[in-house]
């Protein structure tokens, strides 16, 4: 365990994911004392040898209403949310309770970034290419609009944490992405939200790979910097990172100029990503979206030394983060399971030929041999969390509960 320096204690809520278990970690290696808060007993993040409590969260319980309680107990300095939904709830409380401060913007903040419309808007404004984007409306003729765009395209929703509900009561799955590779199976997609009235996003497909920029931004400036290229994902169409490495800052400098220009232009205070589809080729960038939040990346920038969460940890308690790091190692991170899942599916598809197939195998397999390779999980140093997963996974699939 690291010894304590004496710092206020911080509270992270959301430690059952790969992002909340980075940020236990990272602020236990400055000597922060950490209160991980999760949902379930194998919360991998309560786990760690750097969580110096793990706290249940009470089930369907308001945070509102068991939180100060935490925080009066703990003495806790700061209090850092992972999830969008612990964002908007914290954002509807004091930015403080008593002297320990809440990471969470205001409403105006995060309804920027959550509303893809007005990003997209800002984005514009702000010299930042984005793509082609159609929101349909009820009573609008669905076939003869599809049938006049390019293909494929992407399906998202605008404001995706205000549809959860709306989504749920109907009966309809939330998809955070969908592909269509014509019009026909645009106005399927479109049809299965005729009972709501409301659409996801239409997007042009972007070529190119994943590209992250991520800034803190502190009165208007980035004091912390770091970017990364996903090199794979899951689906493999387009998802969430299951390997990626670090991008030197000297590369893409005006295109970081343009997001710090971005989060700027919103007023954003605190951590985000700006996230691109990047194409080397043409070397032009599109806007997918702004993640106002710390992202699924995260132990990537924290394992190449861009520490972010002790940076907004130095800003709850001490007023500025300051300029932490200028540089930061090469390195590539990876998300196993997810990335297994990945392999699978590749495995399935009817459009890889044999050999494509056992390219993904070797390179799969030759992955766990890299030195320059971290996980998102697994680590040597504190295996309890991998073991608490798997044990969770097991308790799942047998039914024992929570």
């Amino acid at each position: 365990m690291t010894r304590d320096r004496g710092l206020p204690p911080a509270i992270v809520l959301g430690v059952d994911g790969s992002i909340g278990l980075t940020v236990v970690r990272e602020l236990g290696a400055h000597g922060v004392p950490v209160i991980a808060a999760g949902r379930s007993r194998w919360s991998i993040g309560g786990h760690s040898r750097y969580a110096r409590q793990h706290v249940l969260r009470p089930q369907g319980a308001a945070l509102a209403d068991w939180l100060p309680g935490v925080v009066a107990a703990s003495g806790a300095g700061a209090v850092i949310p992972i999830s969008e939904a612990d964002l908007l709830e914290l954002a509807d409380m004091p930015p403080a309770i008593g002297d320990c401060r809440i990471a969470s913007p205001r409403h105006e903040q995060l309804d920027l970034v959550l509303d893809k419309l007005n990003t997209l808007a800002r984005a514009r404004e702000t010299g930042i290419e984005v793509p082609d984007t159609w929101q349909p409306l009820a009573g609008q003729d669905f076939a003869a609009k599809a049938a006049d765009i390019a293909y494929p395209v992407v399906l998202k929703w605008s404001d995706p944490p205000a549809m959860w509900a709306r989504l749920e009561a109907a009966g309809v799955a939330f998809e955070k992405a969908e592909r269509a590779d014509g019009a026909e199976a645009l106005v399927a997609i479109l049809r299965r939200y005729d009972p709501l009235g409301v659409y996801p996003l239409v997007q042009s497909w972007c070529q190119g790979y994943g590209f992250g920029q991520m800034l803190m931004m502190e009165g208007g400036r980035a004091t912390l910097r770091f970017q990364h290229e996903r090199l794979r994902e899951y689906p493999a169409s387009g998802g969430i990172s299951t390997l990626c490495r670090s991008v030197p800052l000297s590369d893409h400098r005006a295109q970081m100029e343009k997001s710090e220009a971005l989060l700027r232009a919103i007023g954003w205070e605190g951590p985000a990503m700006v996230e691109y589809r990047h194409d080397a080729a043409s070397g032009r960038y599109w806007l997918m979206e702004v993640n106002g939040r710390l992202w699924g990346s995260l132990p990537l920038a924290s394992q190449s030394g861009a520490h972010f969460a002790f940076a907004l940890y130095r800003r709850l308690v001490d007023g500025v983060a300051g300029q932490l790091a200028l540089g930061y190692r090469d390195h590539r991170a990876r998300y196993v399971l997810p990335d297994t899942k990945r392999l699978f599916g590749q495995l399935r598809a009817k459009e890889l030929s044999a050999g494509e197939k056992l390219r993904e195998m070797t390179t799969y397999a030759a992955d766990f041999f890299r030195f320059d390779t971290g996980y998102y999980v697994a680590k040597f140093s504190d295996p309890m969390p991998t073991l608490a997963d798997l044990a969770g996974i097991i308790a799942r699939l047998l039914g024992s509960g929570s």
